[in-house]
């Protein structure tokens, strides 16, 4: 499955930053490393809704964008952990402002309070 790209003629830099982390689940794969590194078995129980093909897919691209750290540990059997590199940890107060926006306008709905932001 390839990445699905928005043309960006007039290189808007909102639409590049929408082409990098503008899908359903990137915004919460970096909200849930913001807490420090989680292996792949983690992040699934965190996320039970996306498949093991798509949340590899998402890891793929987030460490292809420079934002988050692939490290591989030498054990057996092989460890792999994820965490958030300077520039994915640059995005959490962006990530905090859009929780916030919806607290402030949908007051209707009853939010848990996220950990990180």
């Amino acid at each position: 499955m390839s990445r699905k790209i928005i043309e960006n003629p007039n290189s808007c830099s909102l639409v590049h930053t929408m082409n990098i982390i503008g899908n359903k689940w990137k915004p919460i794969i970096l909200y849930l490393l913001g807490n420090g590194g989680l292996r792949f078995g983690k992040l699934l129980l965190f996320i039970p809704n996306i498949s093991k093909k798509v949340l590899t897919q998402q890891l793929r691209e987030l460490e292809e964008d420079g934002l988050l750290i692939r490290r591989k540990f030498a054990e057996t059997p092989p460890r792999v952990e994820y965490s958030l590199s300077e520039k994915g940890v640059k995005l959490l107060p962006v990530l905090r402002e859009l929780s916030n926006w919806a607290v402030n306008n949908y007051q209707d709905i009853e939010f848990e309070t996220c950990k990180i932001l």
